[in-house]
């Protein structure tokens, strides 16, 4: 075992624990994934098309069957087992479920599953996107199963992977922590350039490099990159929406200025939002600032383990409802965020309806925010861990302008 391996595998042995207990509990002998996240999650590799496959089983062994182009990335996981397959050549078109069922069964042969009770993802899923097209088996992976492992007992393990996902590793925080990092610095970068008369779409731009130049520049990192968008004046009001988007709208004067992004360093992602006045911030965004800081003060107050994930929203909401703001802030107060970016879906959920209770290791945003119709909006959009104690702030850089 190489240097590398060695050390992502002492990384791993948390998770792996973690995997072989919920195994235990679901009574399952192994449970195989498709979807990159969790691939990522199982291995400690981050699939680039998304026709990898890993296998996790009940004694602790991991494996993973990626396409050869992919053996690189692959090799700096903690996998005990490590095979690729080939995809489409010049002289053989074919399809990835074909590629992969062969591999497979003599994968799960070797492993001793083939007769084995093995877990799979059969539901709806969020994924972050790994590259510019990305593929995903979804339902055909049960009839790759069922070709491979014949005589294998199938369970969708849907609930398995979602709680598994929920809380991180320290070594999985860590890896989230330096994706924050690496967004620090390019946050700082671009915030350093915003002038009137840019378009949108130009600061967007500008961030957007600083995630590939300064991840890059940091050798324990293979793959960094990520989104950004910037909405400025009036445009600022639509980040209230599920998704952002830059326009060549030209920055001026006294604007507000937001800055939404989602980054991602080898898969761990942050979701990161900072809002600035191009110019001096008159009375009435120093107002919509000082009842945003108030309300994210009040959510951090309320982050520990066994609180209550819609105690959190409320405490913001309630804050901004004072500030006469309560009808301007219409999404949730927060998500899950690390194996995913923005799926509103990702535990915890920081909503009004939540039942969900805060345990060490979650890993999420906080994101109060106001938007006002026709005139701009504003949010500060954190990543924060909850601790054995409270929390910690991952992204404690650019603070509110008041």
């Amino acid at each position: 075992m190489t240097e590398t391996r060695g050390r992502r595998k002492e990384e791993g042995l948390e998770r792996i624990a973690r995997i072989q207990d919920a195994l235990k509990r679901a009574d399952l002998d192994a449970v195989i994934v498709t979807l990159p996240s969790y691939v990522l999650m199982l291995t400690g590799y981050w699939p680039v098309i998304g026709t990898a496959a890993a296998i996790a089983s009940r004694d602790g062994e991991i494996a993973i069957l990626a396409p050869e182009d992919e053996l690189r990335f692959a090799e700096h996981s903690w996998a005990d087992r490590i095979r690729t397959f080939k995809p489409a050549t010049l002289d053989r078109i074919t399809t990835a479920a074909l590629a992969v069922t062969d591999p497979l069964r003599t994968l799960l042969h070797d492993m001793k599953l083939h007769c084995a009770r093995i877990g799979y993802e059969y539901g709806a899923a969020s994924e972050p996107s790994t590259y510019a097209g990305m593929y995903l088996y979804s339902h055909s992976t049960v009839e790759i199963l069922r070709v491979a492992a014949p005589s294998a007992a199938l369970s969708p393990a849907d609930e398995l992977l979602r709680e598994l996902s929920t809380t991180k590793t320290d070594s999985e925080i860590d890896r989230i922590r330096l994706a924050c990092h690496i967004a620090h610095q390019a946050f700082e970068y671009g915030r350093s350039e915003i002038r009137a008369s840019t378009p949108e779409t130009g600061i967007a731009a500008l961030y957007r490099s600083g995630f590939s130049l300064y991840g890059m520049a940091n050798e324990h990192v293979l793959r960094s990159d990520g989104f950004a968008w910037c909405m400025s004046g009036p445009n600022a009001a639509n980040a209230k929406a599920a998704f952002a988007h830059s326009t060549h709208r030209l920055l001026q004067s006294g604007d507000l200025v937001l800055v939404h992004a989602n980054t991602y360093a080898d898969g761990y992602w942050t979701d990161i939002t900072r809002t600035q006045v191009l110019g001096e911030p008159d009375p009435k965004q120093r107002a919509i600032f000082a009842a945003i800081q108030e309300a994210r003060e009040a959510a951090f107050a309320k982050i520990k383990p066994g609180a209550r994930a819609s105690d959190v929203d409320l405490a913001a909401r309630d804050v901004l409802t004072k500030h006469g703001h309560g009808n301007n802030f219409p999404h949730s107060t927060g998500h899950g965020v690390g194996f995913n970016a923005i799926s509103a879906n990702a535990r915890p959920r920081i909503h009004p309806q939540s039942d969900e209770i805060l345990e060490t290791g979650m890993t999420f945003n906080i994101e109060p925010a106001v938007y006002l119709e026709g005139y701009g909006g504003a949010r500060h959009c954190d990543m924060v861990a909850v601790t054995a104690t409270g929390m910690e702030l991952l992204t404690a850089f650019q603070p509110i302008e008041n």
